[in-house]
């Protein structure tokens, strides 16, 4: 069935009510009538089956026939720190790091950004990318949307970020420490206690960092190590930065059990 998120207050009682470009896509993109069945969500975690009652030129209503609470969403809280980039390669990473499961996405201004201040990213710019993120975790049937924050400096995201479990920033000058490593080695186990087996305690929130075109400046990373965000590896290959962004979040998913 085909999914939307809408507006909480869209849904009351066993009753939905649709409007906007939510109707224009059922009924003249999906050709979807009285009798069709959607699912919508309210960005809560709840899925709602809904079968379409009415459809308008300018609203359509939908009867509520169950409830379910989605079961897409990863248990760690994911953040994206990614610096601007050039062309459409930004939106790319958006929309596929939707489809992976991070939670949230903030864009940065670092030092070989093409954009030099935050003041120069639009608001039309903003409502595309959070537009991008609404189509994706729809297909990709996410039960909570990932949160687009407004963009920062590099220094303001550092200090926002070291309020995360883990914090990492995946540099081609790092030789040793590798992310699954850092993953794995986090906190360790917990010994055992009367008998029990050990268990594993695993970062809640991770904060990853992934630069510009061109990569981050030696003073940046070290500017990170200040904040406690750690140098790390994801191997041998230079990769591209909307490439590096999505196998990071994927390393991280993966070794969490996330994917």
């Amino acid at each position: 069935m085909h999914r939307f998120f809408v507006p909480p207050h869209w849904i009351e009682g066993d009753a939905v009510t649709l409007s906007g470009a939510v109707v224009h896509q059922i009924r003249d993109v999906l050709r979807l009538g009285p009798g069709d069945s959607i699912i919508v969500l309210d960005d809560s975690g709840w899925e709602y089956a809904a079968r379409l009652l009415t459809v308008k030129r300018e609203e359509a209503s939908g009867l509520i026939e169950s409830k379910l609470l989605a079961h897409t969403e990863p248990r760690a809280k994911l953040t994206l720190y990614q610096s601007l980039l050039k062309g459409q390669s930004f939106e790319w990473v958006l929309q596929k790091g939707t489809e992976l499961g991070i939670v949230e996405f903030v864009p940065v201004v670092s030092e070989r950004c093409v954009i030099a201040n935050v003041d120069d990213v639009s608001r039309t710019r903003l409502e595309r990318w959070q537009k991008i993120i609404v189509e994706a975790a729809e297909l990709s049937h996410r039960g909570r949307l990932p949160r687009l924050q407004s963009p920062l400096l590099f220094p303001q995201a550092c200090e926002r970020a070291r309020n995360a479990d883990l914090a990492v920033i995946p540099w081609e000058g790092e030789k040793t420490r590798a992310l699954r490593s850092m993953l794995v080695d986090w906190d360790g186990a917990t010994p055992k206690v009367q008998g029990k087996a050990a268990v594993i305690r695993r970062p809640f929130s991770i904060s990853i960092f992934v630069g510009p075109e061109g990569g981050y400046a030696t003073r940046e990373v070290d500017q990170a190590l200040h904040y406690g965000v750690a140098p790390v590896s994801l191997g041998p290959r230079i990769l591209r930065a909307e490439s590096a962004a999505l196998v990071a979040a994927t390393i991280a998913l993966y070794q969490l059990g996330d994917l």
